[in-house]
Formats: C-alpha cells, structure tokens, sequence
C-alpha cells in the first residue's frame, strides 16, 4: 500500500511538469501517448487505493467560492506551545522520555477532518476554541489527500505553508487586504487560506505538513482498504505521523529521542545532540525551501502527554525552541514619561496595537534616555515589535532614522521640578530624574510600596485611594496610616469608600500592626533590599531589629552574607545615613509589634540543611519568595547569585544565564519536581 501511495504522488508530480510544460510554456517535453498511459496508471492506483491527492490532474472539477468564513468550535483545543530560546531548557524537559525533536514551521496551524475516507472539513486553529472553516480552500492546496485508504473518523492537524521560493517569487506581486505587500511566507499563508475563491489560493502554492493526531489510527494495526496495516504502536505519536505518510500526508521532518529502534539508534539526550539533530533539520528544510521559525519538542507516548495536562495557553507535553523573536511593524504614536518612587522617569512607547501570540500590544517600555537615543526614535516612526524571550514587549528597531532627537520633559510631569540628566549605575546609560525629593509621583508609588502584599500588606490601601488621602494632607509618613482613625468622618464621606471600606481598610490597618523583620524591611524601600534579601538579613539577625541595628553601629560587614556584595552593603549604610530615613524607620518600629523568627521550625535533618541554593526561573508550584521561605524553613541559605560555592540550583521554566553559569561551574542543578521530592514535599 505504501509503495503505491508513494507512486500516486510520483505521477502527480510527474503529470503536473508535464501539463505546465505543454499548457503553459508551450513547450511539451513527452509525447501524447506517454502522458496518456501515465494519466490511465495514475487514476487507476487512486480507485485501487482510495487515496487522491488535491492537485491530481483527475480532479477537474472546478472550485467553488465562498462569500463568508463560518465559523467552528474545536472539541479539543488546539493550544499552543510554551516557548523557549535555550537548548538545555529542552534537555531538561526531554529528560529520559522517549521524544519527537520536530521543525517548528512558519505557516498557519489547520485542523483536517476526514470520514468515510473523504475530507469533510478543514479549520484554522483560530484562537484555540474557535477557528474558521477553509475547507474550500483545503482543496486547493498541492499537496492534500482529498480522499485516503482509511475508513474511520481521522482528525488531523498541521501547518498551511508557501515555500520560501514561491514566495520570493510572488512577494513584489500580490499585496494583502490592506493593500501593503505581504512580509513573510507565514503571512501570505495565512491570507490565502482565509481567501473567499480558492480558485486564488490555487494559485498561492498552498501546501499542508501533517505534525499530530487528534482522532482516529487508535487500533494497533489499522484497516486500510480492506488490508492491514502494521503500526508498531498506536500509543506513539511517531508510528501515527509514519502511518500518516503512508495515507499520502506530508509530515513534518523529524528525529526520535530517546527511542530505541531508530535508524540513528536512542545516544543519550544532550544540548551537543539536539544541536546537531537542529542543524540537519534546518539544512532540509532550507534545500526544501519550507518556512521555520523554531524546533519543537514533544513527548511520543500519547498517554504520558495527556497527563501532562495544559494552561489556559498551551499544552504542557511540548515545548517549542524560537531561533529569534519575531518583529512586528507599528508606529510609535506617544511617549509617556513616568516618575518611579526613586525619582527616575521612565519613558513608555505607545504605539499602534499589534497582535502577538494572541495578544493586543500597544506599549513597551523604552528604559532610558539612552535606549532612545541609540535608536534615533521620534513620533510617528516606523518601529519593529518583539516580545523579549516571548514575555516582555520590546522595541527591537527604528525603521525611519535620521531624526531630530526626541523631545524629553524639561520639568517632571507629576510635580514640575526642572528634570536633571543622570549617569547611570553602569557609568555610561544616561537616565532623566526628577530631583524632588517631594514629588508626589514618588511619595504616592513609596506608599503604595509600602502598603503591598510583600511589605505591610494593607490590603484596600490602592494608590487610588493613597493619592485622595495624601491629597487632603492626611498622609505625610507611613506612620500616618495608622492614625487615619482622626479621619474617619471624612474618609466614609469619600467616593468610592463608605462604612463598610472604611471598616475593612482600618482592619487591614491594624493587622498589619503585627508584622516581622522581613516585611518591615521590605517596606522601608531601601534600594535593591527586597524579600530574598531581608529574609537573609532576618535570619542573620534572628528577626530581631534591635539586634541588626546594634550590628549597624558596629560597623557589621553584609558583604559576609550569601548574595551580598558592595552595592548591598553600601545601599543599607547609604540609606541610614539619611535623617529623614531614621526618622521614618524609628517611627514605623514604634507603630508595630514584631513576631520574632526566633522560635521558627528548621528542618535540620533535611538535604538542603547549610547548603546555599539559588532558584532560577518559573516555578510551577511556587512563586519566588515562597519557594526562598521553603527553603530558609529547610535550613538552607536561599542565594541571589550562582558562584562556586552555591551547592544547588532549582531552574524552573525560562531559566536563563544563572542555569548556564551553574551548568558551567558543575553546581548540581534540580528540577522543581527533583526539589519536591528531596524537600519531601
């Protein structure tokens, strides 16, 4: 069977140059009678076989056009992926589970669906629950089995193409809805499936890669035709996308980890392997002139992968490598100027929304004066789009430069005080501040700071509500909130507040009466002394604030502690220096009671015990503070820094240049699920 559907496709393609040599360049390069007989052999293999492929020069039945895309729920969600741009992430995620290494292609993901051997219905993934309905379309693409030698219910997805060469060809030519040519092969991809006459998309060179299963192939040796096919096993995904070349698909390139049996055989998993597997991959890819913007990773056994569950956004079997961060054209419309709490105004792109991976963007920061400058950015230029490592919104370029220099504020926008120019903490970036040191800006973000779950916890104190309170002069020092109760009358009569806000505000007010070193610590906004750091400064000090004050006075070095350097230990004594901040501090330690750590339970029996770890990108069951409080609970010193004296790193999801360094030092690095399980959690 396989032989013959290999032979379907040979005179398909065969037919097909020889029809466009005699119709369309006139200029036939074989006799009459050989077309003749290969057209009879070819029309005979597709009734013995049941399978037709959508550009067989059988098929002349004319297309036929649409006025509207109906629209289609999936069943089963077609999700995407979680993405990252480093190889030793797929190592981990690999592990020692038998895996599909895949081309990630640049083109648009559609749903087939196949009964009783035909094509029934072809959908783009849309947004995952609801997509558009192209069967139309589906039939005109090159490459599609329209009918195939299996009777059941099959559900298949893959990737709608144009070929890098076709697209060369046809980019200056064709322009899309908004009139603009189109920028990418994926772009034009997308709007030729969604074309109302697929008589045009015929035209596109629109063809279909098969990369899973939805339903169908389910038994181990499928009936095809009357016949058996063996399957090795109809829990892999491989042997299913194998079985799919057999029914006429087109499959995307592939290479088996950790499978025994392979043509390559199953070496073991590592970052040297998977680049070598990734250079192949591309370099067939290129001689085929198919799109790729990636590799994916994806475990085989079905099974396993549905256990592996989802997110809101993607399943969780797979993980996709990104060679770069896509960028998207807009127009930088506005620059919004921000005072920060320590004075420095931040600039803010605003820009025409662009969509990426399924989000409306339309604001990136632009950091600094000189993030400004290097790129010659002004109002109404061109700008290119990304999302750094596929998270944050980043201007990446300026496509019109050779501009007039931005204009910045020359008086802070919140409080008027003529904006200075400051060097950076690198010496060299050039950052706008305000130098008042009473701009409302700062104090209202250093209340609500101080207000937040990390800190005291105030819960209903919104910078809403702090900018009425220090508006009507009621809020000077952070020890004011505690004697809001002088303004109860007032603060009811508030819009937005009223008995029962005032009632719950002023419960959070005195609860956060009792409170601890760290929080307090976290609160006084001292430069760079956020939670991992003042919960070491608490253990240091036994939560006891006194104690750490009497160290000050003695000139105690921090640089001793694990994760503190100079910038650390200067910060603190740079920040008691100041009057006004001693004033603050002895204030708000008359205001609360501490609960001393004194009495906190170690796990002294734990393999974490005395070991320093640092824990690097996202956790899935902790976040980053509460996975350092677990840790401190276990007895272990929770790190900033990866060095050669770190004894673990934990490296979640996206672990960047801390998991590289402590791969590169030979630190011993956990999975969360490795952490769990030693932490005996």
């Amino acid at each position: 069977m396989s032989s013959k559907i290999d032979r379907i496709r040979e005179l398909v393609m065969q037919l097909n140059q020889y029809r466009d040599a005699y119709y369309n360049q006139n200029a036939p390069i074989v006799s009459d009678a050989v077309y003749d007989r290969l057209f009879d052999e070819l029309a005979a293999l597709e009734t013995e076989t049941g399978c037709v492929m959508s550009n067989s020069p059988t098929q002349t039945v004319g297309y036929t056009a649409v006025s509207s895309l109906d629209k289609t729920t999936h069943t089963t969600p077609l999700l995407s992926l979680d993405k990252t741009k480093q190889v030793n992430d797929l190592v981990k995620f690999v592990g020692d589970q038998p895996a599909l290494l895949m081309l990630k292609l640049d083109g648009l993901t559609i749903k087939l669906e196949y009964e009783s051997g035909r094509l029934v219905r072809a959908s783009t993934r849309g947004d995952g629950i609801e997509g558009e309905i192209i069967t139309h379309n589906a039939r005109a693409f090159k490459n599609l089995p329209l009918t195939i030698p299996y009777q059941e219910r099959l559900v298949i997805t893959g990737e709608a193409i144009i070929k890098t060469d076709d697209f060369e060809r046809m980019k200056d030519i064709l322009v899309g809805s908004d009139g603009k040519p189109y920028k990418t092969p994926r772009n034009l991809a997308a709007g030729s499936v969604r074309l109302f006459d697929p008589a045009t998309c015929a035209q596109r060179n629109v063809y279909f890669h098969a990369f899973g299963v939805l339903e169908g192939l389910t038994e181990p040796y499928p009936i095809i035709c009357g016949g058996r096919l063996p399957m090795r096993d109809s829990n892999s995904k491989r042997d299913k996308l194998d079985l799919l070349k057999t029914l006429g698909f087109d499959v995307c390139r592939k290479f088996t980890l950790n499978i025994a049996g392979d043509e390559i055989g199953a070496p073991a998993v590592t970052a040297d392997l998977l680049q070598s597997y990734m250079v192949s991959l591309k370099a067939a890819a290129e001689e085929l002139h198919i799109p790729i913007d990636g590799m994916v990773v994806t475990y085989d056994d079905i099974i396993f992968s549905k256990r592996c569950g989802q997110t809101g956004h993607h399943y969780k079997d797979g993980l996709a490598f990104k060679f770069k961060d896509d960028l998207y054209e807009t127009v930088l419309r506005e620059v919004e100027w921000n005072p920060t709490r320590f004075g420095e105004i931040a600039p803010v792109a605003i820009f025409d929304p662009v969509e990426i991976d399924g989000c409306s963007v339309s604001r990136a920061t632009l950091h600094n004066l000189s993030f400004i400058w290097d790129l010659d950015l002004n109002i109404g230029n061109r700008i290119l789009i990304s999302k750094r490592n596929m998270i944050i919104p980043q201007v990446e370029e300026n496509l019109d430069r050779e501009n007039d220099p931005l204009d910045y504020p020359v008086e802070c926008p919140c409080c008027g005080a003529v904006t200075e120019i400051h060097t950076g903490s690198n010496k060299t970036t050039k950052v706008l501040m305000c130098p008042n040191e009473n701009c409302d800006a700062k104090h209202i973000r250093r209340f609500v700071h101080f207000a937040s779950k990390k800190a005291m916890n105030i819960d209903g104190l919104s910078e809403g509500t702090l900018e009425k309170l220090i508006a009507r002069g009621w809020l000077h020092t952070y020890a004011d909130i505690y004697h809001l109760d002088a303004h109860r009358e007032e603060i009811v009569r508030m819009d937005g507040l009223g008995e029962k806000s005032y009632e719950r505000l002023w419960k959070a007010i005195r609860d956060s009466r009792q409170t601890d070193f760290e929080h307090f610590l976290v609160a006084m906004d001292i430069p760079l002394i956020g939670t991992t750091a003042s919960r070491i400064l608490e253990k240091e000090f036994n939560g006891d604030v006194d104690v750490f004050l009497d160290a000050m006075r003695l000139a105690y070095n921090f640089t001793e502690l694990e994760g503190f350097g100079r910038t650390l230990h200067d910060n603190i004594y740079a920040w008691f220096d100041q009057p006004a901040n001693k004033d603050i501090f002895n204030l708000m330690k008359a205001e609360v009671t501490f609960t001393m750590t004194n009495n906190q339970t170690i796990n002294t029996g734990s393999p974490f015990a005395g070991k320093t770890v640092v824990v690097t990108g996202a956790l899935e069951n902790f976040s980053r503070d509460e996975a350092n409080s677990k840790l401190i609970s276990l007895g272990a010193k929770a790190g900033s820094s990866v060095s050669k004296n770190t004894d673990f790193v934990i490296a979640g999801d996206k672990a960047g240049s801390k998991l590289t360094k402590a791969q590169a030092l030979g630190v011993r690095v956990l999975s969360e699920a490795e952490f769990l399980q030693m932490a005996s959690v």
